[in-house]
Formats: C-alpha cells, structure tokens, sequence
C-alpha cells in the first residue's frame, strides 16, 4: 500500500462496469459486522462517528478542535490500521453500521460507495470546496458531483537524487529516458545502485509503470481504462510502457536485490542518503522520512528531486504528475447529523491552523493561495522543498491517482502482480496488457 505524508499510511475504481460494481459492492456489504479497533478519542450519543487511518495526528487535531468547540455534539473517532481498514469499512456499511464520516483515497473504491448511494454529494455552500486545488478533487469527484473534501497533504512521486553521488559520477539529475539509462550505466560504473527500490513490496515498481505509460501514451490511456474501458490495456503505449520498464531492469538500474526490498524497513530509502544508491522514485513522503533518519544529509544539500524524465517520441507531457493528491472524508447519506458533519468539514478540516501544522510537517496542503505562508517558512531547506511540491501540482496538467486506488478493489492484486511479472521479465511486454484486460473483464 502507499503511504500518505506525515499522516499515516496510503495505500482501486472507476468500474468496468456500474451495475457489476454495485451488485459487487452489495454482496461484499451483505456480509456480517466483524469487530473494530483502535482508539476513540471522544464518544457522544449525539454527536458524530469518523473512521481514519492511525498515525493521522493532524487529522485528530482537526477533531479535537471541534470538540472543544462543540461538546454537546463530539466527534467520536476511531483509527484503524491500514491493512484491515477498506475490508472493516466494507463490513460496516453492509450492515448499517457506517460512521457518519469516513476516511478514504478517492477513486474508485470511494466510487463504488457513490454509486451503491452511500455517499452524500458536497456543494460549494457545504464544504467551500473552491478553496482546494483543483487536480485534486478529481479523484473525489463522479459525474460532476463532489464526494469528499481533502484531508491532508499532497502526495505526488517524484524522482529523488543523491546530489553528491551523481556529481562523483559525472551525471546530471536526467531529463529524458536516455539521460536516465546514461546515468544507470555510469552509476553502475562507480558500483553504485543507479535506483533504489523496493520491488518486494511491488506497489514502489507501480510508480514506474505509471509514469512511464503517462510518459508514452499520455494521461487519456489510463483515464479511458479507469472510466471503464478494459480495451485500453491493450493499447500500444501500455505495451510500451512495460518494455520501458523492463529495458531499465535488463540495463541493471535497480540493481541485483531489489525483490528482497522491502519498503516498510526504510532500506530503500537508506540506500539513498547512505550514498549506496543514486536516485529512487517515491511519494513526497519520503521527504519526511529522510529528515527524521537522517537530517543531516538534508543540512547539507545533498538530496535533489525532480520530476520524472520525458519518453523519446512520448505523447505525455513532461509536466503531468502520479501519485495521490490526497486521502478524503467523505460523508455517509444516512447520517443524522449532517449539519454537523457539515460544520466540521467547511470550518475544520484544512482550515488556518491545519494549514500550518501541515507546513510544518513538511507537507504542502491541498489548498490554493499558499504563496505568503509558503515564502514565511523560516527553514531555507524546507521552504525549497514545499515550494517545489506546491508547483509541480498546482502546473500539472494531470494529477493520475496511483493505480492501485483508481481501480476497483477486485483489480489491485491483480495490477500488482503483473506488475511484478512485467518488471521480472517473467511475462513479455503485451502480456501484461492482455493480463488486465482479463482482469476489468
């Protein structure tokens, strides 16, 4: 699963089907309640229940705001591990059980739950929702409706370097395909990894596939599979994509272990600021995750990011993004306390003081008209870093939601493990496409 910036873990979608999906959605909530866990912080039987993700501190401190404010009708939230959450929440809404607000990705799993009429559609008026970027709320947002408001911080991939290792090397962070294969051979030269990953955990291989199909064939390919078109699997430039894919395996750019990496143990990430390794491709989390293991490689400048590079002849633009924009709350259509839910959302959730805590974690909000705050960020390391990540999504033209949430949850392991196949050249390059198509069938 992803994992989302300062607050917790990440972690599929538009359906190939609606009426599939929703029969679909119905069997999996007519099953039985099962137990929950995790920690409430308040309880009140005429407030409201929120479900989230554990470690989402700044999210409590949203709710532990509006507690305060309003202790005749609390909040009651519980946090879940991420493994068991989509399943536990599934359960929940099958058997009446649902919180008033639920935590999610957006996509296609928070679709699923809209077209099975679960979800309440947000207006302007409820949640002021012109004030978060706009790429964002499109994975939030089915047939021109508004199903949730963002909940923390941007989490677009990108293409992380090891400053002083590329200068030894004699390598530029790369622009195009060809600059990366020339860095790898010239990184393998120096006996370095050229990038590290964590491909035992599979999802960190999905982030190469993802902009290397953006790259060939541009974002309609994959916003034609996820709107339901199987067909598209089979389109040339997911062909392409893999080959690509398979080129930098065969080229050793991921060095000779990375399918026992996993990412949990932080070994992937250490390769990079131990200097073992010259670049990774990863979420914007893993800035956080640096700072906290090692500050000092961040004290003195020595780790670069970039966007990732540009194919030869590609239709994508070298400004488009992947990864995901947010996680979203989203508000269940019988609830009985809307009016509540709605105050909490237009007047809690990202407001002033969220904003800040998540600058300060090193997260940029999804939220416009960050300039002012952004150029009163007192750490010149941090405040490049933010900037940074504030543009790349605010220019991009396209902002994909990682595969593995855009598509339907029957989808994900599937996507995952020719995922896997495809980067161990275990299938050749179009089987994979053929492979998916079978699976949205």
């Amino acid at each position: 699963m992803w994992r989302i910036p300062v607050s917790g873990e990440l972690g599929r979608a538009r359906t190939r089907r609606a009426v599939a999906s929703a029969v679909a959605l119905v069997a999996v909530m007519g099953l039985a309640a099962c137990g929950t866990s995790g920690p409430s912080t308040t309880s009140s039987a005429k407030g409201l229940t929120m479900w989230a993700l554990n470690d989402q501190a700044i999210l409590k401190e949203s709710v532990d705001a509006y507690n305060e404010d309003h202790p005749d009708e609390k909040i009651t939230l519980r946090l879940f591990a991420n493994d068991d959450y989509k399943q536990k929440l599934r359960v929940a809404f099958g058997a009446n059980q649902a919180p008033d607000i639920f935590f999610s990705w957006g996509g296609g799993a928070l679709n699923d739950y809209v077209k099975a009429g679960k979800v309440d559609a947000l207006t302007q008026s409820d949640a002021e929702i012109d004030r978060f970027t706009p790429s964002v709320m499109g994975s939030a947002t089915f047939d021109g409706k508004v199903y949730g408001v963002p909940a923390n911080g941007l989490a677009p991939v990108v293409l992380y370097y090891n400053k002083k290792v590329l200068a030894d090397a004699g390598v530029e962070p790369p622009k195009t395909y060809g600059d990366l294969l020339t860095a790898v051979k010239k990184l393998k030269a120096r006996d370095v990894v050229p990038m590290s990953l964590a491909a035992n955990s599979k999802w960190p291989t999905l982030m190469y596939l993802e902009y290397l199909l953006d790259r060939q064939g541009g974002s309609r390919v994959f916003t034609n599979i996820a709107s339901g078109d199987a067909s598209m699997w089979k389109d040339d430039s997911v062909t392409k994509a893999n080959q690509y894919l398979q080129d930098l395996a065969k080229a050793g750019a991921f060095g000779d272990n990375a399918s026992s990496v996993t990412y949990d143990q932080g070994a992937s990430t250490a390769l990079l600021y131990t200097g073992k390794a010259g670049m990774t491709l990863m979420g914007t989390w893993e800035y956080a995750n640096i700072a906290k293991a090692a500050p000092g490689f961040l004290k003195n400048g020595d780790l670069g990011y970039t966007a990732f590079p540009t194919l030869p002849d590609g239709a994508g633009k070298a400004s488009n993004i992947v990864g995901n924009p947010s996680n979203f709350l989203s508000l269940n259509s019988s609830t009985k306390n809307k009016d509540a839910a709605l105050t909490y959302f237009k007047d809690y959730v990202l407001n002033d003081s969220q904003v800040d805590a998540y600058l300060a974690a090193g997260s940029v909000p999804p939220v416009e008209g960050l300039e002012t705050k952004l150029a009163a960020v007192k750490s010149s390391t941090d405040k490049e870093w933010l900037t940074f990540v504030y543009n790349l999504v605010r220019t991009a033209p396209s902002f994909q939601l990682s595969w593995d949430q855009a598509l339907p949850s029957d989808q994900a392991d599937p996507l995952l493990t020719n995922t896997d196949k495809s980067f161990l050249r275990q299938i050749p390059p179009a089987e994979f496409g053929v492979n998916m198509s079978k699976a949205a069938s």
